[in-house]
């Protein structure tokens, strides 16, 4: 199982770098780069402060794959 995430699709439709997310959410770009290649789960709290940023829920920018393994 695995998380998976439409980060890098939605702050491109918000023509947003990693950095203006980052900046928006209290995190390093760094951290954005992480969870965009699905390297990092973020927290409960920073995947709601993603979504509110995108104007979505949590569930429509993260969704757990149960058929793939990491």
């Amino acid at each position: 199982m695995m998380l998976v995430n439409r980060v890098r699709e939605l702050r491109a439709r918000y023509r947003m770098t990693q950095q203006d997310l980052a900046d928006k959410i209290g995190v390093s770009r760094q951290t954005i780069g992480m969870i965009e290649k699905e390297d990092y789960a973020p927290s409960v709290t920073l995947a709601l402060k993603i979504a509110k940023v995108f104007e979505t829920t949590v569930e429509d920018v993260f969704q757990i794959d149960e058929g793939s393994e990491h």
